[in-house]
């Protein structure tokens, strides 16, 4: 890490969490942030998801540029895919503030944002205007008050369709109430039946995925791969934020919201070894959770992912992480003899299980 991104961080982290986010996004279009260019990538790191071709596995995840407002100069961070949102069909202030909080003592976030976006109207200009060298998708959500819920999904997804290359599904978060009810066997067969109708309309179909929470049990792990085999998903991201409090020791671990960072690696990556064992290995996995370094990626990839996403790590690293991480990623697969990043795919999952 450079000494300007050094004190950009310590400058960031003296200002209220929400502050220091808008100010960082800010940082970003304002070209102030330090950026590594094109992505890394090398025969070991290439991979796919859902048919996407990336160049490197590390991703960001959705919740960091809510509103499509950081897009290319993320582009240049050394990302090999992003995500965005999750948008609403119609804006949304979100929770109460205060509403994010650092747990600097656990390497951790919480959040109880509540789906807080400018709308997908606002969300889609942005997205039609604005280019990028590496796959972008959205993360579909619902408005707090809709009476359709599975239809705002569908709404969503038709609205940008043009402009991404794949959508996720987003019934994980548990900062909405009654969200998360979505993800049951019934409810989630009926959305992702109206998700996959409406993208049926389009004149070019997007590869759907779905995020989960990590809070599921085996029964409920199993239910959702019945259902994504059966109805085709392209992806399965594993794994949202928790309501877990286990073994924090901030003075802000007691905040409700869902939890972020290192406390919920071991959790995020026993669910993605048990869906990686539950769909038998036959729909790509994204490893989302407390990865802050190419060793946690690996870990995920042997677990089961073809590829991983990160967000909280960066409120303590800085986005010089993402190089870091994709470079050490390369010289682990190289050191394990591994030609291809696949080749690790689940090798050892079954110690997660």
């Amino acid at each position: 890490m450079s000494l300007i991104e050094r004190l950009g961080l310590r400058l960031l982290h003296n200002l209220d969490p929400e502050r220091a986010h808008a100010v960082s996004i800010q940082a970003l279009k304002l070209g102030l942030a330090p950026l590594h260019g094109r992505p890394m990538t090398s025969p070991q790191l290439t991979t796919e998801i859902g048919g996407i071709p990336l160049l490197n596995p590390i991703g960001l995840a959705a919740g960091y540029d809510k509103n499509a407002e950081a897009l290319s100069p993320l582009s240049r961070a050394g990302f090999g895919f992003l995500e965005v949102g999750a948008a609403t069909p119609r804006p949304q202030e979100g929770s109460g503030k205060p509403r994010l909080y650092r747990l600097p003592e656990d390497n951790a976030v919480i959040n109880r944002f509540g789906f807080n976006n400018q709308g997908i109207d606002a969300i889609t200009k942005r997205l039609c205007r604005t280019t990028t060298n590496i796959p972008r998708g959205l993360n579909l959500g619902a408005n707090k008050d809709s009476q359709q819920r599975a239809d705002d999904f569908g709404h969503v997804l038709t609205t940008a369709s043009a402009h991404i290359d794949f959508a996720t599904v987003n019934v994980s978060s548990p900062n909405t109430k009654s969200l998360r009810d979505l993800q049951s066997k019934d409810a989630l067969e009926d959305l992702l039946g109206r998700v996959n109708s409406a993208n049926e309309t389009l004149n070019k179909k997007v590869p759907i995925f779905l995020k989960i929470s990590p809070d599921l049990n085996e029964t409920e792990i199993q239910d959702i791969a019945d259902i994504a085999l059966d109805v085709g998903l392209s992806a399965i991201i594993c794994t949202n934020t928790t309501v877990d409090r286990d073994n924090l020791s901030s003075p802000h671990r007691n905040q409700s919201g869902g939890l972020s960072g290192r406390p919920l690696f071991e959790k995020s990556t026993r669910i993605l070894a048990q869906m990686q064992s539950a769909t038998k290995g036959q729909i790509d996995l994204i490893g989302v959770g407390g990865v802050s370094s190419g060793a946690d990626a690996y870990e995920k990839i042997r677990a089961g992912a073809s590829a991983v996403q990160l967000y909280s790590a960066l409120i303590y690293g800085g986005l010089s992480l993402i190089p870091k991480i994709t470079n050490d990623l390369h010289q682990i697969l190289v050191a394990d003899g591994f030609a291809k990043l696949n080749e690790a795919v689940g090798v050892s999952a079954e110690k997660w299980l």
